[in-house]
Order: structure tokens, then C-alpha cells, then sequence
């Protein structure tokens, strides 16, 4: 089960995804992450993991499927709040490396206005 939801905190993109990102759910994630591509207005994102539990090969495959987008539109992304046992799964395919991932939601707001400028 997955619950994600849309918020926005001034002229940042909050995407809370709560539960389990797998093969079936993935779609969801990639749903929300589509519509925030196609705003032209949408530049930062911030993607709260505090909730997420599990994330599967095709969830980490909806973030890389977006890498190029987000810098063809110049969108920067932070993902912040993963639990330990989900970003070690980040870091054993190497995505830490690819993405920005901070531990806090200060700390990844920080990161977005770093990379910004």
C-alpha cells in the first residue's frame, strides 16, 4: 500500500510518499513526479521519505528514469527522511551518488537553495 501526496511550502514541491514503492505502486510515484515535470513553474522538489518503508528496484528506477528531465527543465530534486534500511538500498546501486539525499527536511532545504544557485 502507498499513499502519496502533493504539498507545496512557498516555491518548493513536497512529495510525502508513505508505505511500500514497489512493482505494482510504482506508477503512483511516477504519476506525481510526471505532473510536477509538466508544471513549467516547478523548479524544487523535495521528496519526504519519513513514511517510506520499502522501496523496490522499479521505485529506484522512477528516480532515474527522471534524472535527465530534471535537467532538461533545470528542476532540482532532494530526497530526505529515508529510514537506514531504505537508503542502503540507495547506496548499494550507487543512487546516493546520483541523487541529493539529506536526513532532515531542513537540512534538504538548505541542499535545494545550495544547488539552485
Amino acid at each position: 500500500m502507498i499513499n502519496i501526496e502533493i504539498t507545496k511550502e512557498d516555491e518548493i514541491s513536497i512529495i510525502t510518499v508513505a508505505g511500500d514503492v514497489d512493482a505494482s505502486s510504482s506508477i503512483h510515484l511516477d504519476e506525481a513526479l510526471t505532473k510536477l515535470v509538466k508544471e513549467s513553474s516547478v523548479k524544487l522538489i523535495m521528496i519526504d521519505g519519513t513514511q517510506l518503508d520499502y522501496i523496490s528496484s522499479a521505485g529506484l528506477g522512477v528516480f532515474m528514469s527522471y534524472i535527465d528531465d530534471f535537467k532538461t527543465n533545470n528542476i532540482k530534486m532532494v530526497l530526505f527522511g529515508l529510514s537506514k534500511k531504505v537508503q542502503n538500498v540507495f547506496e548499494i546501486l550507487g543512487l546516493d551518488q546520483l541523487l541529493n539525499i539529506v536526513a532532515d527536511k531542513k537540512e534538504a532545504k538548505e541542499k535545494l537553495y545550495e544547488i539552485q544557485s
